[in-house]
């Protein structure tokens, strides 16, 4: 247990949805290939019952965030929206400005659909492109084409979503920086506020992970990344986490909730949720993952839990907060976990002796972003 109690953190809240069209061989989230017709309504029956449990773990707290995950969430109708967010804002306490994110495949939606998913309160777009290239959107078992993926960014524009977000992979098969690059520059040309640059890793539990697909070597790798952050930054963008970039202002509010050690929500098949309880006490939960066995629970929708102790607070912490390019301020440490910055004096004494944290910041330095996961191995 924490030895002070710290005040309870902003709140947002995560929902998934858990059909897609097809599995992608990359793909290591819960994401299930949808059979027939979408259960919608049986989908939002569940989500209500599920948000009664939720809306105790809130307290008195406003929700800042909320992002609607997959799977591929655009798959459900805007009507299914509409619904949801009544249903949320009737249980709920959602800020005026809360940022409310839709993950969207191009493949998936239209115009129209976007329209309708404005009128439902969303106000910010994830569109997970993955590439422009044709060839390497076959490999990564894309639904979509290149032309398809300019279609939904211009007719999410159409709709009126001026804040939105691209996934864009880099070290796809044999892929070269120079096939890297014209990948960025095709993203860069619609000026997305924000950008989700981050590289293909073969997870565990995935058809890539098998059957492996031929990669850059890491001389490859680092050649992309060093010439697509120059060019990122050459138009003014601002890598402000591992592996996000944005325009100025443009930052993710609900990613930086995540590394701020904010507290979370969680709703529907295979979420998590962290909770920070009024004692200080906090606590990881997640819910059932398999869609049909979520769609038939009655009573509880929880799958598990487990409190954070107070001896694993630290690298929680850390893990989170040091994946941010200008890092926290050193109090929030203590406010968000309870312990005194005190605790950690002599670890943080010595990574500044190494140059891997800046003084008085808990901030890596260029030195400590380049070695993160050695930097972090202190606090463990």
């Amino acid at each position: 247990m924490p030895t002070d109690t710290p005040a309870r953190p902003p709140l947002s809240l995560y929902i998934h949805v858990p059909w897609c069209v097809r599995k992608c061989p990359y793909c290591d989230f819960n994401s299930h290939a949808v059979t027939g017709e979408l259960p919608e309504q049986a989908y939002l029956k569940a989500l209500a019952s599920d948000l009664e449990q939720e809306v105790t773990r809130a307290g008195d707290r406003e929700v800042q965030t909320v992002f609607i995950g997959g799977g591929t969430p655009s798959l459900m109708s805007p009507a299914f929206y509409q619904e949801l967010f009544e249903l949320l804002r009737r249980r709920l306490a959602l800020a005026d400005n809360a940022e409310i994110t839709l993950e969207a495949n191009p493949g998936t939606v239209e115009q129209a659909r976007f329209r309708g998913f404005r009128e439902a309160g969303i106000n910010r777009l994830s569109l997970g492109i993955q590439s422009f290239d044709a060839g390497q959107l076959r490999r990564l078992g894309r639904i979509h084409d290149d032309t398809a993926a300019h279609r939904a960014i211009e007719a999410a524009l159409a709709a009126g979503f001026d804040n939105f977000n691209l996934d864009l992979m880099h070290g796809l098969p044999e892929q070269t920086p120079a096939a890297a690059m014209a990948d960025l520059e095709a993203a860069l040309r619609w000026r997305p506020p924000h950008l989700s640059w981050y590289q293909l890793t073969l997870e565990p539990n995935t058809e890539f992970y098998s059957r492996p697909p031929v990669l850059p070597d890491d001389d490859h790798l680092a050649e992309i990344y060093d010439q697509g952050a120059a060019l990122l930054r050459s138009r003014g963008y601002n890598d402000y986490e591992v592996s996000a970039w944005c325009q100025p202002g443009q930052a993710s509010r609900h990613n930086l909730n995540y590394w701020t050690f904010g507290d979370y929500l969680a709703l529907g098949a295979g979420a998590h949720g962290k909770v920070t309880h009024p004692d200080g006490s906090i606590e990881r939960y997640w819910k059932t993952r398999q869609p049909e066995a979520y769609l038939r629970r009655i009573d509880s929708f929880q799958a598990g839990s487990q409190r954070v102790s107070r001896e694993e607070l630290p690298l929680e912490f850390m893990m989170n907060a040091l994946r941010l390019s200008e890092g926290t301020v050193e109090h929030l440490y203590t406010e968000r976990t309870g312990l005194p910055l005190e605790s950690i004096a002599a670890i943080l004494g010595e990574l500044r002796q190494q140059a891997l944290l800046h003084p008085h910041r808990l901030q890596p330095t260029a030195h400590g972003r380049r070695y993160l996961n050695s930097l972090l191995e202190y606090f463990l």
